[in-house]
């Protein structure tokens, strides 16, 4: 079994609906560890609300954080701080989706950043990228850091349309590494997230 750490070149690039997607598409477990913004919802639940399959679990936080910040800022409004150690892996015999919080070095306490978290448990990593202006400088520094620190990168998910030209820049960086294109979903539901992964599964990418 397989732990699959979902992380992404910014904020709001789609890993939650990537984790959804994943999810589906092994009928993996689902973990979010810190979970910031928990006043307007939980990613779980949105994640939980998009899965058809009845074989997945949905493990609960190690963090639930009020404010909509980064984990350090947001636990420190609560009066709270985040420790790496006391975040333990869910015991499970499935596959396992963790989905990060934020980009690569979104700090979570004075000296550990959310990459930390997938370090710590050994995962494989799925890069989650958007198309916008800067996305490439984006994409290209955390696929850097990843490969600088000898993190497994399973794979890049290009979430949207791009410019080819877009995805060459960045895709001419990786060796051995899964390329999944996702289309833009203009409103979600749950057809929608299996019909993407029944295309992945039957592609056998992961």
């Amino acid at each position: 079994m397989m732990n699959y750490f979902i992380t992404g070149i910014g904020t709001n690039v789609g890993k939650t609906v990537v984790s959804a997607i994943l999810t589906e598409c092994l009928n993996a477990d689902y973990w979010k560890p810190i979970q910031s913004g928990v006043l307007e919802g939980k990613d779980s639940d949105t994640v939980k609300s998009l899965i058809t399959n009845t074989q997945s679990a949905f493990h609960p936080e190690t963090y639930l954080l009020k404010e909509p910040l980064s984990p350090h800022f947001a636990a420190k409004l609560d009066g709270i701080h985040i420790e790496l150690k006391k975040i333990q892996l869910p015991e499970t015999k499935n596959h396992l989706i963790i989905e990060g919080a934020g980009g690569l070095l979104v700090p979570i306490n004075e000296s550990n950043y959310v990459i930390d978290i997938a370090q710590q448990f050994d995962c494989e990593i799925v890069l989650v990228i958007s198309s916008y202006l800067g996305c490439i400088n984006h994409s290209l520094l955390s696929i850097d850091y990843l490969k600088r620190n000898h993190f497994k990168l399973k794979a890049l998910i290009f979430n949207g349309e791009f410019e080819p030209e877009v995805k060459q820049a960045i895709t001419h960086t990786v060796q051995n590494t899964l390329i999944i294109d996702i289309p833009t979903l203009s409103t979600l539901h749950k057809s929608q997230i299996l019909e993407i992964s029944q295309i992945i599964r039957a592609q056998n990418a992961l």
